[in-house]
């Protein structure tokens, strides 16, 4: 034991003396050395270990993770960048941790519906419950937080009940907040869950613009009567000049409707960055980013990552604005990171709600004018065999749709030929939800079958 402990000293003096030093910064009445980045990048694993031993941080991970530890991101994305050509050109041999890694995801992937459905649902509530369990007990650790939701909550209901002069201003404000709030929701669908989100712009917000669209064209006008609308669009009897039909008028006509939604995507981003920013902060990696693909979509990947890690800000903002399925990736690699969160999410909403929902708006709204319409339909009409009928349950479904505008109450309508077309309509709206459900219900599970192989790994060292 004497010979052995003197061995381990000797090598880390030698190591200690291998390292060469810079100015000495005193920190707290302790003296600690600061290496310039070339220093650190001229280290080797074991110098890194000892430097790291020495600033009380972990002694433990591969040299791109020591050299982030030590506080040199930049250095240590370079010395990741470095390692995924040393991959891709074949110097890279399999650990055999890497090799449990994908046995274990292998395994995880096969908690699916429909190859483990009794399983798979009873992983999916016990995750459920895990996360219901642990949102509470955050909650309750903010106190006045809490306090504060419970008697907003409770006042409210209380002022909605009770009979006063209050009681319609109070129940327009409810009104408003709910709608507002429902297009929320449906932009958190659209963005969480890595690329399985509902998409709520296709199935909800872009059909709501049009119909404003087409509605505006149709009655001459933009002050629709409230109630019916929102929910139901009715021509007004008298046009107001200053809601006259323009595409700057309709763009604020659902500027408010727009704008939350884009809030609620830029809400469902959050997960995969405090996702990654955990597992950082822990020592622990993200299977997204460390992946190899050399694929077209892997390659996209890999660019969008570096742009946000290099650019920043206007990285963010520039994949924000833009609408691409990867953006998920951004999240991620900002968590990776330790991108400060409100440049992380202010950049995510100013380029969400604002940027891209103004780009959104404007295509449908040039799309769905009435003369483009009655071009399409023209071009549907020219298809060979199925177009003359595809033609004609699309122009009885349009004008039905503007029948409706004109009637005082739209709820005596008899059914109308177009039904057949609402139908689908109304069924393909059914099958996506039902598609996101079960891939809510899939991720759920699979992530409970990685909290318990995680346990019994655990548990085995």
């Amino acid at each position: 034991m004497t010979k052995l402990a003197g061995t381990r000293r000797a090598r880390n003096q030698a190591t200690s003396l291998a390292i060469p030093r810079q100015n000495s910064i005193t920190d707290n009445g302790k003296t600690r050395q600061n290496l310039s980045p070339e220093v650190l990048a001229s280290m080797n694993k074991e110098q890194l270990r000892a430097e790291c031993r020495k600033r009380g941080q972990r002694t433990t991970g591969n040299k791109n993770e020591l050299l982030a530890r030590l506080g040199y991101y930049k250095l240590a994305a370079a010395v990741q960048v470095e390692t995924e050509q040393r991959t891709r050109n074949g110097l890279h041999h399999t650990h055999p941790k890497e090799i449990k890694t994908k046995v274990v995801s292998m395994d995880t992937d096969s908690f699916v519906l429909w190859r483990k459905p009794f399983i798979t649902i009873e992983y999916f509530f016990r995750e459920l419950l895990i996360l219901c369990n642990t949102g509470l007990r955050r909650l309750l650790a903010y106190k006045l937080l809490a306090l504060a939701i419970v008697f907003s909550i409770s006042g409210t209901a209380v002022s909605y009940y009770v009979s006063g002069p209050h009681q319609p201003y109070v129940q327009e404000a409810i009104l408003t907040l709910a709608w507002w709030g429902w297009w929320v929701i449906l932009g958190v669908c659209s963005s969480v869950g890595l690329g399985t989100g509902l998409h709520t712009f296709l199935l909800y917000l872009g059909p709501h613009i049009a119909r404003v669209t087409l509605a505006a064209y149709e009655c001459g006008g933009l002050n629709f009567p409230s109630p019916p609308y929102p929910n139901d669009i009715i021509c007004p009897e008298e046009i107001d000049p200053t809601y006259v039909v323009s595409i700057w008028n309709i763009m604020a006509k659902v500027r408010i409707e727009s704008m939350m939604w884009g809030v609620g995507t830029a809400l469902g981003e959050l997960p995969p960055y405090f996702m990654a920013r955990a597992a950082r902060l822990s020592g622990g990696s993200v299977a997204e980013l460390t992946e190899k693909d050399d694929s077209r979509t892997g390659r996209a990947k890999v660019m969008v990552q570096r742009l946000v890690q290099r650019v920043g800000f206007a990285g963010i903002l520039a994949c924000a604005s833009i609408p691409n399925p990867l953006f998920d990736l951004a999240g991620l690699t900002c968590g990776h990171f330790l991108v400060p969160f409100w440049t992380f999410f202010g950049a995510t909403v100013l380029g969400k709600a604002v940027i891209k929902m103004h780009i959104q708006k404007m295509f449908v709204i040039v799309a769905f004018n009435e003369t483009l319409v009655g071009q399409a339909l023209s071009w549907v009409e020219r298809i060979p065999y199925i177009g003359p009928k595809l033609e004609a349950p699309l122009l009885e479904f349009l004008r039905n749709q503007k029948a409706r505008l004109h009637k005082n109450d739209s709820s005596s309508l008899p059914e109308n030929q177009g039904s057949i077309l609402s139908s689908l309509l109304e069924k393909f709206v059914l099958a996506m939800v039902l598609y996101f459900v079960v891939s809510i219900v899939n991720a759920l599970a699979q992530n409970y079958s990685k909290r318990v192989g995680k346990k019994k790994g655990k548990k085995k060292e």
